[in-house]
């Protein structure tokens, strides 16, 4: 199964100095993971990522990068943290961030 997502670099000012960001997304339903900086942890947030991307002021904040830069980035703004790999993005994607509950 080949899965297909993008990664977007985000920025603290349009001078794209240093990455503060990075968000995760798919290319069909929507779905979304990011890096919470209050909580210091991957979450999934759909409504932020689409609201931020889909934001013609935030053009010059962001920017599509491959998915090794993407690593270079999580690493540089987690504080050492991997970004997921992409089979665990996709569960998290498949469960909208809520692993399903046992009885």
């Amino acid at each position: 199964m080949t899965l297909m997502y993008s990664y977007y670099a985000i920025f603290a000012t349009d001078e794209r100095l240093e990455p503060a960001g990075l968000i995760v997304m798919d290319a069909g339903p929507g779905h979304a993971l990011l890096w919470d900086h209050r909580l210091r942890a991957w979450a999934y947030n759909p409504d932020l990522a689409v609201g931020f991307l889909d934001d013609y002021r935030n053009d010059e904040r962001q920017e599509r990068v491959d998915r090794a830069a993407a690593e270079r980035i999580a690493r540089d703004i987690t504080g050492g943290e991997e970004l997921p790999d992409e089979e665990t993005i996709g569960w998290v994607f498949r469960w909208r961030g809520r692993p399903p509950q046992g009885d």
